[in-house]
């Protein structure tokens, strides 16, 4: 008897089980992903918030 082939399947590895509500390029079309601009422009003033 095969005992390897019983029981149930490994799941991929490194797969999430679902995709999320909220990640970047999802059912919505307003949420895309940032550019490396935005991003940078978010970082400076973010650091100008912290320094007062």
């Amino acid at each position: 008897m095969d005992y390897k082939a019983a029981g149930a399947p490994k799941p991929a590895k490194g797969q999430p089980r679902h995709t999320e509500h909220n990640a970047f390029g999802g059912k919505k079309v307003a949420n895309k992903r940032p550019t490396k601009a935005e991003l940078l422009a978010k970082m400076k003033e973010n650091a100008q918030k912290a320094k007062k």
